[in-house]
């Protein structure tokens, strides 16, 4: 629950707006009352479990394929902090910012709920750090999506012990835990029984690199759907394949939707209207007249992610948990198969969003298809090259996209003795989604500079109002096509612009806000 700008842990699940306003714009995180009183109760049923000698996984055993072996009283505490520090052992460089706020805050939500037998005061240390502003640094490399994010969990667990790494701020250079702690006036964590398990034991990684990569990549199909306006104009396509009738013979809601944006952005256009009677031309490209059909089922792909995040945030994720009846119990929800799945399956969609982008720029550029546009829409073709290298650059991005679409859900490798026989790679399914996303925008802010090169070339016949308002968005910070200049910082420009949202805002202006 969100209050006064603060994200308040009430022991239930969170929002995706929630999760995003901590790990993006740094909201502040309470704990609710309410929450407190669920910890308390679960805690107190693994403390009667810990004083006793029965074998408890995780409380008086070791983990994994250790589990048969007897932890006694006396050494349980040691147990918790060796079992942070050892799985502390991921390599490579840094995960984001916004990654590690949004996997500590989806571990103090799970722990929050009362099923994992942590103190209070745990899942508030995780809340104050969050609130100042200290980040454990977290390597890349080392989740396999089973028995929960570990290496990166344990990373991010360390600084509540005033070890290991952190950043200070949005932009703070590496610095001791400790150092960071004692500036903060902060007291580190000693953690007591269970408690170490608790904090490693989640699938919040993959989560929350998922929610924030749902999250982008609805603003980049939107945009996607203006791009591909934008390029159908330019290339004096037909409008008349997204009419709704024709849609509504195959009613999936995405390819409903994204017909209907485009329908709107074109409605009014100077340019279709000019070829609309006496046209040669059949039907359009695939590329062009399938554009709802694949941004709709892109679409569908996102609501299918949302939905399995959804679920997750109302997900107490942990092993073993502490049942209200007083059982403590094994079990395998910390397995990211769902989340792997969900992540590869958006990728792929995502892929190919990027792909039947870089079509449409390869025909914005080809003079023998473009319908009367310039070579590489250059000034003079010839002594300019015009935007030729923008379209290797696309099929640069495309490449590593289909690369990143393989499914890292199938690439299970079997881990602790084969105790963990089987995992779900679900981090890495996450890693590559987040890579796969920002490179198909890049795709998109690419066409967005094509096509509005193309609707300059057809001036002074006006484009629609819709697809002027994103091309007088583009020029307010590109200018047009005229003897060749340096083309990177252009291509930079409109990617900021895409993700940004400065182009949606720009159209929303014009003509109401895109479904």
């Amino acid at each position: 629950m969100t209050t006064s700008g603060s994200v308040v842990l009430q022991g239930k699940g969170l929002t995706p707006d929630e999760v995003l306003a901590v790990a993006r714009d740094d909201a502040r995180v309470e704990v609710a009352p309410a929450a407190v009183e669920s910890l308390q109760r679960a805690r107190a049923l693994v403390e009667d479990l810990a004083g006793s000698d029965e074998p408890v996984y995780g409380i008086s055993t070791g983990f994994g394929a250790l589990s048969l072996t007897h932890v006694a009283p006396e050494r349980r505490r040691e147990l918790q902090h060796s079992l942070v520090r050892s799985h502390a052992a991921g390599m490579g460089p840094p995960i984001e910012r916004e990654v590690v706020r949004a996997m500590q805050l989806l571990r103090a939500r799970s722990l929050a709920m009362g099923f994992s037998g942590v103190r209070p005061v745990v899942v508030q240390a995780i809340a104050d750090l969050l609130n100042a502003g200290i980040t454990p640094v977290v390597p890349e490399y080392g989740s396999l999506g089973a028995s929960g994010d570990l290496a990166p969990l344990a990373h991010a667990s360390l600084a509540l012990l005033g070890e290991g790494e952190v950043t200070t701020g949005p932009d703070g250079p590496p610095t001791s835990a400790a150092t960071a702690l004692q500036a903060a006036h902060l007291t580190p964590l000693v953690l007591e029984a269970k408690e170490g398990l608790a904090l490693i034991n989640g699938t919040d990684g993959m989560l929350g690199m998922l929610l924030l990569a749902c999250h982008d990549a609805e603003r980049l199909l939107l945009t996607a759907d203006v791009a591909a306006a934008m390029s159908v104009e330019a290339l004096l396509g037909t409008d008349r394949v997204f009419a709704a009738e024709l849609h509504d013979l195959r009613p999936h809601p995405g390819q409903r939707a994204s017909a209907a944006n485009l329908v709107r952005l074109l409605a009014g256009s100077e340019i279709i209207a000019s070829h609309r009677y006496h046209d040669a031309r059949v039907q359009d490209a695939y590329s062009m007249r399938c554009a709802p059909q694949v941004l709709g089922a892109a679409r569908d792909t996102l609501e299918f992610a949302r939905t399995i995040a959804a679920r997750e945030l109302e997900s107490a994720i942990d092993n073993p948990v502490v049942m209200p009846d007083g059982r403590v119990e094994s079990n395998g929800n910390f397995h990211g198969a769902p989340l792997g799945y969900a992540c590869d399956f958006l990728a792929i969609a995502m892929t190919d969003i990027a792909s039947v982008a870089e079509r449409r720029v390869d025909r914005l550029l080809d003079a023998t298809r473009s319908a009367g546009l310039p070579a590489f829409l250059a000034a003079e073709p010839g002594v300019n090259s015009g935007l030729m290298i923008a379209q290797y650059t696309a099929a640069a991005l495309l490449a590593e996209c289909r690369q990143l679409a393989y499914p890292a859900s199938v690439d299970s490798v079997p881990t602790s003795g084969m105790q963990e026989d089987h995992v779900s790679m679900g981090w890495t399914a996450a890693r590559k989604l987040r890579r796969v996303v920002a490179n198909a925008g890049r795709v998109i802010g690419i066409e967005l500079v094509c096509a509005a090169a193309g609707l300059d070339v057809r001036a002074p016949l006006r484009p629609a109002p819709g697809t002027a308002a994103a091309h007088d968005v583009l020029r307010a910070h590109i200018a047009g096509q005229g003897v060749d200049r340096i083309v990177a910082p252009d291509l930079a420009a409109a990617d900021s612009l895409v993700t940004s949202g400065a182009v949606l805002d720009g159209v929303a202006a014009a003509i109401g806000p895109l479904v």
